[in-house]
């Protein structure tokens, strides 16, 4: 007998390809701002190196030394202000974004499952429960930043107390395996929170937990299904991604060439007229960056309904009381409408 996770590949194609197509602009338009949030793209961190000035030394305890008739930069009250200030901006700016990201999610599942988008009447009608989804998310968050010190404790430790670094080295081996056992699951409960316990909130008209209570026989009724799903999903979010991603660099160099000839005139116009060449490289940043994270919000429009269709199958297939999308299963398989 063949899984639901496999046989629901198929059926999500035909009914993302039912629901989008024909291209309805403000259907994509909706869903692109919906998605980018819901499954907004990433954040990359860089570190930035600074290479000390050639004329320095160093202290015994490895800092770095001006050269000499330089004085050492000081780092005063209102610098340190300056980066609490920026700190608590992006925390701020994060939190916002997870907050309304929790609320898309439960306008994206209503959007699939009526096949119709407006954000104004879903959000009114879920933004509760996208807060609740939002305070699971946060503790959720905390959880893994509070596990990540405490391994990091673990480790460095010994070594400061003066351990030694065998002892550092023991507790890399045994934290390793119960490090990877964790991920896996809490990237389990994760990804099923967002495929699994947001519809049944939808349907239940419940909070997170109560939810997660409704949900867990089902898994634990056909614990088989429910990893093939992890396995099966995974793999076609990497295929997502990578479609995804070939198509928003396509886009990404198409757009480089008019922002970037743009960028070049503002840098040549600094020379002439100082702050209109600055205004104009400014300009033609910003609105680059605008260009590429609207193609990315247009381009993971399928990708992200098509996911989203493929877990609503799996769940209706694996227990019919949580079933979302009757109708379009039906359609889809040419089976009866189901009445009532």
């Amino acid at each position: 007998m063949s899984l639901h996770a496999v046989e629901a590949i198929d059926d999500a194609i035909d009914a993302t390809r039912a629901f989008l197509w024909p291209i309805d602009v403000g259907t994509w338009v909706r869903l692109a701002l919906v998605t980018l949030f819901a499954l907004g793209p990433g954040t990359n961190v860089t570190s930035i190196q600074v290479n000390a000035p050639t004329g320095g030394g160093t202290v015994p305890d490895g800092t770095v030394t001006p050269p000499d008739g330089v004085p050492a930069p000081a780092l005063d009250e209102p610098f340190w202000l300056a980066v609490a200030g920026a700190v608590a901006a992006a925390l701020l700016l994060g939190l916002l974004f997870l907050l309304v990201g929790s609320v898309m999610e439960f306008v994206l599942v209503e959007s699939i499952r009526r096949e119709s988008v407006s954000v104004r009447e879903y959000w009114g009608r879920r933004w509760r429960q996208g807060v609740r989804l939002f305070a699971f998310r946060l503790a959720f968050a905390l959880l893994l930043v509070g596990g990540a010190a405490a391994a990091v404790a673990v480790v460095v430790f010994p070594a400061a107390f003066g351990g030694g670094d065998g002892l550092a080295v023991a507790a890399v081996l045994l934290l390793f395996p119960v490090a990877a056992v964790a991920a896996v699951v809490l990237g389990l409960v994760h990804g099923f929170t967002t495929a699994f316990v947001v519809p049944v909130m939808v349907l239940e008209d419940c909070g997170v937990l109560a939810a997660w209570r409704r949900l867990w026989p089902a898994i634990a009724a056909n614990p088989v299904e429910f990893l093939a799903y992890a396995v099966v999903g995974f793999l076609l979010s990497i295929a997502g991604g990578i479609v995804v991603g070939t198509v928003v660099a396509v886009a990404a160099v198409a757009l480089l060439i008019p922002f970037g000839i743009l960028g070049a005139m503002g840098v040549l116009l600094v020379g002439v007229a100082g702050p209109v060449g600055i205004a104009v490289v400014a300009v033609a940043v910003v609105t680059f960056v605008a260009a590429v994270v609207a193609a990315v919000a247009v381009v993971q429009v399928p990708v992200i309904t098509y996911l989203r269709y493929y877990a609503l199958f799996v769940l209706g297939d694996v227990d019919p009381d949580l079933d979302l999308i009757p109708e379009r299963r039906a359609a889809v398989r040419g089976e009866p409408e189901p009445t009532g």
